[in-house]
């Protein structure tokens, strides 16, 4: 086997022969080494593989110096097992990986632009790169570049030299981790690229099939590239149209009006919002001027499909004309209950203490003094016991 690992001799293989040679417990996580694996250990931005040992899942591979551990779903014997690499999984990390070779040579080549981190994400990858934010048309560019050398079917290898000889090649990425010893392994895309990675890569370019560039955000004093490749590229586009078909329903417009009915609708929200705000303020001073004309010492109301905020707006046109009188408001919205208690702004009547009781009538919390105290009840079931208690305390 030497330095290599099944899965670096023959990335296309999907099952494999394997000795359990040992198992542990890492953290309650149990795991197994192997004699060899098809299952690619976590390292370089490329996730590890999953896959199976005889009919226990594998749910992670992680390298610890030379042994690569196989997390397992549950402790598993020394023998003799069949591993089994979840393929699909595979030769999506491979056509990812394999487009962010291209992407990072290309973009070096024609703009000068390092590549200086990579992450191959569940939905869509990301690489940072050495350069101010580039404008659309470069960005264009790159792209029709990556897609011209893809449709030209450029052979990609794998090879394992010595560091002496690596030093006589031009390589575009000699970084190797922290330790390291032995040979290095070389990805070498035909005429393109020559990297060393620890990867696992497809054997042509033509197996990429597509690249797109999603966007690109400013990042530490850099810029971060958003890009899918491959099946995810079809993947991307089907969510896309499944999202695009629902606006088009939703909105009774096509492809290319769609941006523009939904800025007319956000339009008419703006002003129903505008309008609405306008008369629940006007409502909350109606209902704030009848609850002040009452002769009881407490008054009190409940509206349903309301919230904290509207009871604030009753409760501060109370506080005006309140005069002696304290205002128990309380509301529901959505499953949430509410509970505000209102006095003169100018008054004497300390409200600190009687919400707090309040709350506790109404398994709930607050907080506040005059002219509020307010929160959220638990329940409004003892509601009418609050009211009673408040008559009694302000008498």
């Amino acid at each position: 086997m030497g330095d290599e690992h099944a899965y670096e001799r023959e990335p296309y293989l999907t099952e494999l022969d394997v000795e359990v040679i040992s198992s542990g417990d890492e953290g309650g996580r149990s795991f197994v080494i192997l004699d060899d694996t098809i299952l690619y250990p976590e390292g370089g931005g490329q996730p590890s593989d999953r896959g199976l040992v005889g009919d226990v899942a594998v749910v992670d591979v992680q390298r610890f110096d030379l042994d690569l551990h196989h997390y397992v779903e549950r402790p598993i014997g020394s023998g003799a097992a069949r591993l089994t690499l979840d393929w699909s999984r595979r030769f999506d990390h491979m056509q990812q990986h394999t487009a962010q070779h291209l992407i990072t040579a290309v973009a070096d080549a024609h703009h000068g632009w390092e590549t200086t981190s990579f992450h191959l994400g569940d939905h869509r990858c990301d690489i940072e790169l050495n350069t101010p934010l580039p404008d659309t048309a470069s960005l264009a560019r790159l792209e029709d570049a990556v897609m011209g050398v893809v449709r030209s079917n450029r052979r990609v290898s794998a090879r394992r030299l010595s560091p002496a000889e690596v030093g006589t090649l031009d390589v575009r990425s000699r970084g190797m981790p922290a330790g390291h010893d032995g040979s290095v392994r070389l990805v070498e895309i035909d005429g393109i690229d020559v990297c060393a990675c620890g990867g696992t890569h497809l054997s042509s370019t033509a197996e990429i099939e597509a690249v797109k560039l999603l966007g690109v955000e400013a990042m530490r004093g850099g810029c971060r590239l958003h890009w899918v490749a491959g099946g995810r590229v079809r993947a991307w586009l089907g969510r896309h149209e499944a999202r695009a078909r629902d606006l088009r329903g939703q909105l009774d417009a096509s492809d290319d009006d769609l941006v523009a009915a939904v800025a007319s609708r956000l339009e008419r929200l703006k002003t129903a919002e505008k309008r609405t705000r306008r008369l629940e303020g006007e409502l909350a001073r109606q209902i704030a001027c009848r609850l002040a004309d009452a002769d009881t010492t407490v008054v009190e109301a409940h509206f349903d499909e309301s919230n904290a905020g509207f009871l604030q707006l009753v409760a501060r046109h109370f506080a005006v004309d309140a005069g002696s009188r304290i205002a128990f408001l309380t509301a529901t919205e959505a499953g949430e209950h509410f509970f505000l208690l209102a006095s003169s702004a100018n008054g004497s009547v300390e409200l600190r203490e009687l919400g707090a009781q309040v709350a506790r009538l109404l398994d709930g919390r607050g907080g506040g003094s005059a002219p509020l105290f307010q929160g959220k009840a638990g329940s409004l079931n003892r509601r009418p016991e609050a009211v009673v208690l408040l008559e009694q305390l302000n008498d």
